[in-house]
């Protein structure tokens, strides 16, 4: 089916993490961490559009929405600021108006079944009162968009009540129809079909979808409305959302950039450092391989790969990870090659005689076989155990005691060893280890050194292991704008990250 819509270029892009986010199990963000959102997402990333919140939920909300409003007005971008809002009787118009807002996406029915079941209203007492709320919001000056919540299937089973409300709609003034997958059912080949139906009624209507992900489905089902015309589609940061989550923003913006002929006007190298943030506020962290934010993704581990990129990029397709602020990574383990050694030496700028490399390739792959995970920066105490040579230390941790109270804050006083000087330092903490790392940190400014900043830490401990079992911590640092990961292993945990530390330390 030809799309009925491509009069424009460009896809708006509207984020409801802040409000469909927060429907995340066990998430929930305070006022100033959806202010810190709100402004990455318009300022870095240049989204169009933020649905920063739900009328009448609670005052931590109501406090939340009005100090975005009020900073959106002073920006210049307070109609890009919309807010959910119910058909209440205009309560919810009502809320929206107090707080400042100037426009109010109406929570409605999109199929028959949840209008006669759950409203318990036939489908004319539903459109009355629907069109009733626009009036009222239109005369207070707010913009409305309309949500057809549980389109798709009103689609499937009852298209002559979706044809009909969209068709009363059109004649109100409202700004955009919303259209949900509200239980992630649809597939590419539906979407589609049913668009095809709307916009061959209703081409001049200007429509949003919002998908969400209960098959993986998601990202397909909003590419096909992007090629039928689709106006604009709702994205959460990392696909935060109900059940299985919504549509990502990573996902969906290089997917469009790359599959289709139109385009957003999201910063693709903000994409990052927009995932990490609302990682460590939400505390959901993304799986591994979540195409272009995961951890792993930018990751080469078959050295027949490592191989063919040092050859001639043979495999990279267009996401490079250049276009996001990152950069290649080759893993070391029991599939590595030659290739792959040397890839992680060069970022090393280490050089070895082709002999030792073939040894230090052959006690990759044995450590690799016991699952032991290691990256570049192991990379040295391998050679050096190799040449059954000591590794050269600037700096050993010769001593540490760590005391932690119910009381107190935690204490830490380290003793290191700097070259040929000792050198001793107290700090306390909000953690044993944040107190250890402080103290080190006091150390190293004596001998006018910088500690490199933690980016994250990581432990490891094997399924079903007993109290004794050895931990495996993994910790990433920014040291002059280049990441470095060191791991430790030991039985005990902080003692496990204080390895990783000194390793780091080495390194640097």
């Amino acid at each position: 089916m030809k799309p009925k819509n491509t009069d424009k270029t460009y896809v708006e892009i509207l984020d409801t993490t802040l409000r469909d986010g927060e429907q995340t199990p066990g998430v929930a963000f305070t006022p100033a961490e959806k202010m810190e959102i709100a402004k990455l997402l318009i300022q870095r990333l240049k989204v169009d559009r933020l649905e920063i919140g739900s009328a009448r939920v609670s005052a931590g909300e109501e406090t939340a929405v009005r100090e975005i409003l009020t900073w959106a007005e002073h920006k210049g971008c307070l109609e890009s600021m919309e807010i959910l809002g119910f058909v209440d009787g205009g309560k919810s118009i009502d809320w929206v108006k107090s707080v400042g807002g100037t426009v109010i996406n109406l929570l409605t029915k999109g199929s028959l079944h949840h209008c006669q079941v759950q409203l318990r209203k036939t489908p004319e007492q539903h459109y009355n009162e629907v069109a009733a709320q626009i009036e009222y919001a239109h005369k207070l000056g707010i913009t409305v968009n309309v949500y057809l919540e549980d389109w798709s299937n009103g689609m499937a089973n009852s298209f002559a009540y979706v044809h009909e409300y969209i068709r009363r709609l059109k004649d109100l003034p409202v700004r955009r129809i919303m259209l949900p997958d509200t239980l992630g059912v649809l597939d590419p080949d539906r979407m589609t079909t049913y668009l095809g139906w709307l916009y061959e009624s209703f081409g001049r209507v200007t429509f949003d979808f919002h998908g969400h992900n209960d098959y993986g489905l998601v990202t397909a089902n909003s590419l096909a409305a992007v090629k039928m015309g689709i106006n604009g589609v709702h994205t959460t940061v990392n696909g935060l959302g109900e059940r299985t989550g919504n549509q990502s923003l990573a996902q969906l913006v290089v997917s469009i950039h790359d599959m289709t002929d139109r385009r957003t006007r999201v910063v693709e190298k903000e994409l990052l450092h927009a995932s990490e943030l609302v990682q460590s506020i939400s505390g959901k962290r993304c799986a591994w391989n979540s195409p272009v934010i995961g951890s792993d993704v930018f990751t080469q581990t078959c050295g027949v790969h490592a191989d063919g990129d040092k050859k001639g990029n043979l495999y990279a397709n267009l996401l490079l990870p250049e276009r996001f602020g990152r950069s290649r990574g080759y893993a070391l383990g029991k599939m590595s090659g030659k290739a792959s050694i040397d890839k992680n030496l060069e970022e090393l700028g280490m050089e070895l005689e082709p002999e030792v490399r073939a040894k230090v390739l052959q006690e990759v792959v044995r450590l690799g076989d016991k699952k032991k995970q290691i990256s570049a920066t192991d990379l040295p105490f391998i050679i050096a155990d190799v040449l059954s040579a000591p590794m050269v230390s600037k700096f050993k941790i010769l001593d540490y005691a760590i005391e932690s109270k119910s009381s107190s804050a935690p204490k830490a006083a380290v003793k290191l060893q700097y070259q040929d000087e000792v050198i001793e330092s107290k700090a306390s903490g909000d953690g044993g280890y944040d107190a250890f790392v402080k103290a080190v940190r006091k150390a190293l400014r004596l001998k006018n050194l910088t500690m490199p900043k933690l980016l994250d830490y990581e432990v490891r401990i094997p399924p079903g292991g007993k109290t004794d079992a050895l931990v495996e911590t993994t910790i990433t640092w920014l040291a002059t704008n280049r990441t470095l990961v060191t791991t430790g292993v030991d039985s005990d945990q902080t003692h496990a990250a204080i390895i990783a530390t000194e390793k780091m330390l080495n390194l640097i």
